[in-house]
């Protein structure tokens, strides 16, 4: 009798992982990579993009733009994802949970690193972020706020850029009108100074696919955040998805102190077009269902792969986290703590946190609106005005 309950009871379990590893499969990453084509479609490129044809802003869709011989040859010539995936990717939010977190190693193990927003890596920060960069996304309302535009002085934008070696940098340089001038400026810049930067833009056609894609996943949103586009890029490039710095609230989820809104400076976003929350909400949905992985609090650099040997929050146990979306200032997070040496979880209360306050507060990573600030719309773009180096 026994005999035939641990066989029953074994079937049960496979039973589960075996449904748990088809709706993986089949049903989130297949229906993202068959909806999104992120391989082949999230870069602009001469192949997707021929000379000759309109480009169609996502966010102004009545006006395209004609691809002429000059614009076309700031394209990428080819694709740098084909035939190329990675067994582990980080993608590293800017959120203040950042912030004395130890995670710099374990975030650069990963085989693929991607960065959002041009963030500060050095004096100390590698300690907590890491340094290791192989994508990093760069708004054009981060080019107007601390570059002007690259209107006048260059240098100190092509300096900036050495933290992040030979890394793409992924520009949005067509979901907006107002977006493609100073993406072209930053692109000739790069060209001008012989940076080894890599700069794409990425396709509009992407955008408005990874939209239409989590409006059916349920997401309500003006725009999908910075953070969200890359976590979902990710899923179609990497087999693991690690997810650091992506906590939208202004407490920290185990020691409960508030928390700043980056991990390098407590400056608050503008009003936003982003709905952090929600978005988090879904990307919580896909730790839970072992799509991907959300880390949270410290590590411990030698430590693998929860990140802390102890029984303290550590990197990802976030696993039961539940966040009623229509009621967050009242949310009571449940939460786990991990056990990397016997692999066990625990079901921990979490504490009832503040959850109020600007929306993408801690998640500064996804924050600025792609569409870039309001000055830029005025800003026009004149190659014939470029510097060379040193002038």
């Amino acid at each position: 009798m026994r005999g035939l309950f641990s066989f029953m009871l074994t079937l049960s379990i496979l039973g589960t992982v075996m449904t748990a590893l088809v709706w993986y499969v089949f049903s989130n990453r297949s229906l993202l990579s068959n909806r999104c084509h992120g391989l082949t479609k999230a870069m602009v490129t001469q192949a997707n993009t021929p000379l000759g044809s309109k480009v169609v802003y996502d966010g102004e869709k009545r006006k395209p733009l004609q691809v002429t011989p000059e614009l076309f040859s700031t394209f990428a010539k080819e694709n740098p994802f084909v035939n190329t995936t990675w067994d582990t990717c980080s993608v590293v939010g800017n959120g203040g949970i950042l912030a004395n977190s130890s995670c710099g190693e374990k975030i650069d193990s990963a085989q693929f690193v991607i960065r959002c927003n041009l963030p500060p890596l050095e004096n100390g920060y590698e300690r907590d972020v890491g340094n290791k960069t192989d994508l990093v996304t760069a708004n054009p309302s981060i080019l107007m706020e601390k570059y002007g535009g690259l209107q006048e002085r260059r240098r100190p934008f092509v300096e900036s850029l050495r933290s992040y070696g030979d890394s793409l940098m992924l520009l949005p340089a067509f979901s907006y009108g107002h977006n493609t001038p100073v993406s072209l400026r930053a692109l000739y810049t790069i060209q001008d100074f012989d940076s080894p930067s890599r700069p794409v833009f990425l396709n509009p056609e992407y955008l408005q696919s990874l939209a239409r894609f989590w409006q059916g996943q349920g997401l309500r949103t003006v725009r999908l955040s910075t953070g969200l586009i890359v976590a979902s890029l990710a899923l179609e490039l990497c087999a693991n998805v690690h997810l650091y710095g992506f906590w939208p609230f202004n407490k920290h989820p185990h020691r409960h102190q508030n928390l700043t809104n980056h991990y390098y400076d407590d400056r608050q976003s503008k009003k936003t077009v982003h709905a952090m929350p929600a978005e988090f909400d879904h990307l919580l949905r896909l730790h839970t269902q072992g799509v991907l992985r959300i880390h949270l609090g410290e590590c411990t650099p030698t430590a693998s792969p929860g990140c802390s040997s102890k029984m303290a929050w550590a990197s990802a146990s976030v696993s039961g986290f539940s966040l009623p979306v229509g009621s967050l200032g009242s949310a009571m997070p449940t939460l786990v703590q991990h056990n990397t040496t016997s692999q066990t979880q625990k079901p921990w209360a979490g504490p009832n946190i503040n959850v109020s306050g600007p929306s993408g507060l801690g998640q500064g990573a996804s924050e600025d609106p792609i569409q870039g600030s309001d000055s830029e719309q005025r800003t026009k773009h004149r190659r014939g005005n470029r510097r060379r180096p040193g002038k």
